[in-house]
């Protein structure tokens, strides 16, 4: 047996990761993501930002230096001089010292060239690149960055006395860049986390309804009689309460389902007992003693095959009602002419009690449809029709009416005969109901028929009432919803 089989029907399969944990995490991963993109250009751009005035910084420290060093009025800087410009001597005033001081940054470091380009104040001969006299990024071999810019010396005659470098080892523009990087990081950590727990809280709450529904469809599945359902009619309208809705919708179906069922078997049951009492009891009656006379051979078998018939009649009646219980799921897109089916059962009728009068009052001017099948609608009429002509002792007229009244179609069925008392008509839609019992069995009747047509009807949206009065007859009246495009045409 295949093994991979054995692990997904294994019912005690560790279950995955929450889809709450998921959210949660997959939001993290989000801000994760999204968070070190925009930091990663805003640390750049602030730091060629913070690059560019440490440029500007070293740029004006090398122009203060210069100016001081121009002062000097000799051909050629001596070490005594420079130091005397730069450091200041006892003539140097205090505000001098300060704007020395203020203007030249611990982390610069300055080296000055004297007019035969030797270092001061060692005097080592130096090589100096002044082709490039803008400041620029330098690198060591340990990798270090370092700003580096010249800017030669000139004295009050124009001639050129030395040359300034300034090195500036960017000390404070990397603690800085390494501040701003250590705060990005703690706010990267402190917003995966918080984003965690707020994506977790948001997926509770917006998941919150699927724990109901799990626990409605655990309960109908321990106990299908169940009726507990998803709360539907809240605040919310969203996708998961949509969903709600139609898990309740599918449980009723599911319970209406399984009382049919449960009602069909307790049906055939009851009323199949008495038939089968009677053929047995014939059986046995020819099995003992009556096979030995035709007589009652004869009158054993003719009851025998009558009950059996109207068993036949029976079941299929019950079917049909069962069968209308589901028309709103197995019959959803019909496409039927009202005036064609009525049409059709008067005529038919009309040509099979040929000893009644059949009045059609037809009042729609065009076809009118509906969304029923045609076989269900011709089925309610023969239902409606026959049960008319049952009831007409004394006389035999029938009358059919179809008219139109907005956006719905109204048929009546009218007979003139015995009625119905008003502590009957309320049950004359119950299963198995029979006004005159003892007739209607005579007749072949078993109750079902206006059960079964109701169910129809209503499966298909529409109504049906009975309007009565004893000893004067009865009008059952039909209501349909006429269809969609029909109704927009008229």
């Amino acid at each position: 047996m295949d093994k991979t089989a054995i692990v997904k029907n294994n019912p005690k399969q560790k279950p995955g990761l929450s889809l709450k944990w998921k959210w949660a995490m997959g939001s993290a991963l989000g801000f994760f993501l999204i968070f070190i993109i925009f930091s990663y250009i805003l640390i750049m751009a602030f730091a060629n930002r913070m690059l560019v005035d440490e440029k500007i910084s070293s740029r004006e420290s090398l122009n203060w230096v210069a100016q001081r060093l121009e002062k000097v009025p000799i051909d050629k800087v001596k070490s005594q001089e420079i130091e005397s410009a730069i450091i200041g001597d006892n003539a140097l005033s205090q505000k001098q010292e300060v704007g020395l001081v203020e203007t030249m940054r611990p982390d610069f470091k300055i080296i000055i060239y004297d007019g035969s380009y030797q270092v001061y104040p060692k005097h080592k001969p130096a090589m100096i690149n002044l082709e490039n006299r803008k400041i620029h990024l330098e690198h060591d071999q340990n990798g270090n960055q370092t700003l580096v810019g010249y800017k030669t010396i000139h004295n009050k005659n124009g001639k050129t006395i030395g040359v300034i470098r300034l090195d500036n080892n960017l000390e404070q523009f990397n603690r800085l860049f390494n501040r701003i990087y250590m705060i990005t990081i703690i706010a990267t950590l402190l917003g995966v986390f918080f984003t965690a727990i707020w994506g977790y809280w948001l997926a509770d709450y917006l998941l919150r309804p699927m724990d109901d529904i799990k626990k409605v469809v655990d309960s109908a599945r321990i106990d299908s009689q169940s009726q507990a359902r998803v709360d539907s009619d809240g605040t919310r309208n969203d996708e998961i309460t949509d969903l709600g809705k139609i898990v309740n919708r599918s449980l009723d179906q599911m319970q209406h389902t399984m009382m049919a069922q449960h009602q069909f078997v307790e049906d055939v049951s009851h009323e199949l007992r008495t038939p089968v009492a009677i053929v047995k009891g014939h059986m046995e009656l020819l099995n003992r003693w009556g096979k030995d006379d035709p007589k009652i051979l004869n009158e054993s078998i003719e009851a025998s095959l009558k009950e059996i018939s109207r068993m036949q009649g029976l079941v299929q009646e019950m079917l049909d009602l069962t069968r209308a219980d589901q028309v709103e799921l197995a019959f959803k897109d019909g496409n039927t002419d009202i005036r064609e089916v009525v049409t059709l059962v008067y005529n038919n009728f009309k040509m099979i009690h040929d000893d009644f009068t059949f009045i059609l009052d037809d009042d729609l001017k065009h076809p009118t449809f509906v969304n029923m099948s045609r076989d269900h609608l011709e089925q309610i009429m023969i239902i409606l029709s026959d049960n008319a002509v049952k009831y007409s002792r004394d006389r035999k007229e029938i009358h059919y009416s179809v008219s139109r009244n907005g956006g719905q179609v109204q048929i009546a069925v009218q007979d003139f005969g015995e009625g119905i008392s008003p502590e009957e008509a309320h049950h004359v839609f119950d299963r198995f109901y029979r006004v005159d019992k003892a007739r209607s069995r005579k007749q072949g009747g078993n109750g079902l028929g206006l059960s079964i047509a109701q169910k129809l009807i209503e499966g298909y949206g529409g109504t049906i009432i009975l309007e009565s009065a004893e000893g004067h007859g009865s009008i059952f009246r039909i209501t349909l919803p006429i269809k969609n495009n029909d109704r927009k045409s008229k």
